[in-house]
């Protein structure tokens, strides 16, 4: 964890801000496929908007992307 913590703080903001934009990313990658094992037969389209709903509140996923996720999860 001492060599981690280290490695952190020689990053400059720039590269900081680079890896949490990355980890990010691998994060809703991640979800992505842990809900495609768990239901295979989701459309692509609505895995994406179910992983995205996992960040975003119910008005915003309903006002940007026309996607109510309390309606898909009845």
């Amino acid at each position: 964890m001492k060599l981690f913590i280290e490695a952190q703080r020689r990053l400059t903001p720039g590269e900081k801000i680079a890896a949490v934009f990355e980890m990010s990313e691998f994060l809703m990658r991640l979800r992505r496929r842990q809900r495609a094992k768990a239901a295979p037969r989701i459309h692509r389209a609505r895995s994406i908007l179910s992983a995205a709903s996992r960040w975003h509140d119910r008005d915003t996923m309903k006002r940007v992307y026309g996607w109510d996720p309390e309606a898909t999860r009845k």
